[in-house]
């Protein structure tokens, strides 16, 4: 209301940021002289001001802060690249595959680095009976896929049981092993609960039947358990390795090609082989037949029950065994030329002869009286086709004459004979790497009387390995040093240790006496032109359990080296039980069956091994190493009186009890 009109004042009420009315309004002045015009400031741009002003601080605040933080971070930059720079750490590159397998048990390998035996990853399927709750119906879907499996074996397998004797729920139990990854996805896609595969290793030998009996075997675990397989056993899974072996298996297959041939060809039961490098020891081949394949261990029964392998038809079709003598005939794991023990026969003669040359009791041209029987007791030694007459040294081997070998160990006696024979390694067990050995058998030191002196001259009454003979005519040939064999690759040109047991002299004799077999003699059919191979063939009637002979069985040997007039190599060949055949005329002895045998592996072998037939010079060289059957005595040589008959013995003395 204004003035006395009583009115309202229609004004609208000041705002709540105004000044009270009894105060002025604030009025922003300008400096004198400026000559603007005053500003008005409300109350929200002051705010608006003060809140702007506190956020500055707080930016200026953190941009020191980051100022700060990069700054140390700059300073440790410098410090470590510039001031004291850090080396780098190395760090292990990553692992790349290699196809190598990841296998616990190291590979086995031939002199020349060919496979001999490796360990392959295998997956394996096993299963928990606990978690299988219808062993019949999973039962039948895993026959689906493995059909082999015995299904009621299978059904007893996986259902639920505890051990025996206890109340532990059995949890594991092995359904198939070896599977390939197929038959893994197929079992897999079965979906059957309770069923489960490992990674496990199998041991495979890509060689088949080739040296069988040199690696031996692993059990289902991986450990060895026959032939290096087990001498180096903790190596081979300690070390992995390869194992290097001395075994060539070129030479390996031609000396098994060879034996298997001459089996079939005079219908044996079986055979066994050696080569060997006469220098170090080393065996470049070993063969036992019949043989099997390690890689398919579970096989052998059936196939030696079948008689699929042409050595098994043999042995069937041959007359039955003596009892004593069956395992060896017909056991394909039998290694006989570690293991099996045989009379030697004839082969023996080359070690009468070095005896008597080496003792000095006899010289080449020392005669022997062959015309009559040898007679101890109810038994009478003879010669086979013998000549009747006085033979020189050279004849007594060329014509292999029982008389003239018996009266020259005469010449040396019981007891010297049997310590030569020692110590030519023929009484004990040898040290190669195989754990298959066997202790030869021969009459003990107070069991050896004359009579076995006599017989064992021309090899009966005393039982050897086939490695015996090849490790002992080794040291014939070579100088004159005995080494033991050895399955393990030596570095080349190293010397192994050995014993000389002959003289030089006499090794080069009885070098030339053995090319005179084989150029003479009984050893012809293994000639081989161009090597110039020497050796000795033996065919000795088989024992019987209550010690006599068998009339009708023999074994027939040939043991030799090549070439002779610089040898490197041993060579043994044996035939058990030949029967004569139309090509051999009636025969079945070593001559007509062993030593062709022995030519045929030379023939092959020798070109392998590095050697060149002397074809040009073969006059040369054979004149160097020839000896004539009948030599003279020098003028002036002093002559050794040659045995013409024996000291007598005892006519109730028997023969040595064959091995």
């Amino acid at each position: 209301m204004t003035g006395g009109t009583g009115m309202e004042d229609l004004r609208p009420p000041p705002s709540p940021h105004a000044a009270p009315a009894n105060r002025p309004a604030a009025t922003a002045r300008p400096p004198a002289g400026s000559g603007r015009a005053l500003v008005r400031v409300s109350g929200p741009e002051l705010a608006r001001r003060a809140q702007l002003e506190t956020t500055r601080g707080r930016l200026v605040i953190a941009a020191a802060g980051f100022s700060l933080l990069f700054g140390a971070v700059g300073l440790k930059l410098a410090v470590a690249t510039v001031f004291d720079p850090a080396q780098p750490k190395l760090r292990a590159a990553a692992r790349v595959p290699d196809g190598t397998p990841n296998v616990g048990r190291a590979t086995i390998t031939d002199r020349n680095g060919e496979v001999l035996a490796v360990s392959l990853q295998v997956t394996e399927l096993y299963a928990n009976p606990q978690e299988i709750n219808d062993p019949a119906e999973a039962a039948d879907k895993l026959l689906r896929v493995l059909p082999a499996l015995d299904r009621e074996k299978l059904i007893a397998r996986i259902t639920q049981r505890t051990a025996p004797g206890s109340e532990t729920p059995v949890q594991f139990a092995y359904i198939a092993r070896n599977l390939p990854p197929r038959t893994q996805q197929a079992i897999n896609d079965l979906g059957i609960p309770g069923f489960h595969f490992r990674a496990a290793e199998r041991r495979f030998y890509p060689q088949g039947r080739e040296a069988a009996h040199v690696l031996g075997q692993v059990d289902i675990d991986g450990h060895g358990i026959a032939g290096v397989e087990k001498h180096f056993d903790e190596r081979l899974r300690g070390d992995h390795a390869p194992l290097k072996l001395s075994i060539d298996i070129r030479v390996q297959v031609a000396l098994r090609d060879a034996v298997e041939k001459a089996i079939g060809d005079f219908n044996g039961i079986g055979g066994a082989g050696v080569l060997m490098d006469i220098n170090t020891g080393e065996v470049l081949a070993m063969v036992s037949l019949p043989d099997y394949d390690a890689s398919d261990p579970g096989g052998l029964q059936k196939r030696a029950e079948a008689a699929e392998s042409p050595v098994r038809l043999v042995a069937a079709r041959a007359p039955a065994p003596a009892p004593r003598a069956s395992k060896q005939d017909t056991d394909p794991h039998f290694n006989r030329a570690t293991v099996g023990v045989y009379e030697p026969g004839s082969t023996f003669k080359l070690l009468t002869a070095s005896m008597v040359l080496d003792a000095g009791a006899a010289n080449i041209w020392s005669s022997f009286d062959a015309r009559n029987p040898l007679r101890y007791g109810r038994f009478t030694i003879t010669d086979y086709k013998g000549k009747h007459r006085v033979l020189v040294f050279p004849e007594v081997l060329a014509y292999s004459s029982n008389l003239g070998a018996a009266h020259m160990a005469l010449l040396m006696g019981p007891q010297k004979h049997r310590e030569f024979i020692g110590r030519m390694g023929l009484l004990n067990r040898l040290q190669v790497e195989l754990p298959e050995t066997a202790r030869p058998l021969a009459p003990s030191a107070a069991g050896w009387k004359e009579i076995n002196t006599v017989t064992v001259a021309f090899g009966h009454g005393i039982s050897v390995t086939p490695l015996h003979i090849a490790t002992s005519i080794s040291a014939v040939a070579n100088g004159g040093i005995l080494r033991q064999p050895t399955l393990v690759a030596q570095a080349d040109g190293a010397a192994r240790p050995g014993t000389r047991v002959l003289s030089e002299k006499t090794s080069e004799t009885m070098r030339k006496l053995m090319r005179l077999v084989v150029t003479d003699g009984s050893g012809k059919g293994a000639e081989v032109p161009g090597y110039f191979v020497g050796g000795k063939t033996g065919t000795a009637e088989k024992a019987t359990v209550r010690g006599g002979y068998q009339k009708d069985k023999r074994i027939a040997h040939f043991v030799g080296a090549f070439p002779m007039n610089a040898p490197r190599y041993s060579l043994y060949v044996m035939v058990d039980e030949p029967k004569p055949n139309a090509k051999s005329h009636g025969y079945a002895t070593a001559g007509w069956v062993a030593a062709p045998a022995a030519g045929s592996v030379i023939a092959r072998v020798a070109p392998i091994l590095g050697m060149v037939p002397e074809t040009e010079r073969a006059p040369q060289i054979q004149q160097t190493i020839s000896i004539p059957l009948q030599p003279g005595r020098p003028a002036g040589a002093q002559r050794v009186p040659a045995a013409s008959t024996p000291a007598p013995a005892p006519r109730s003395a028997p023969p040595a009890a064959p091995a």
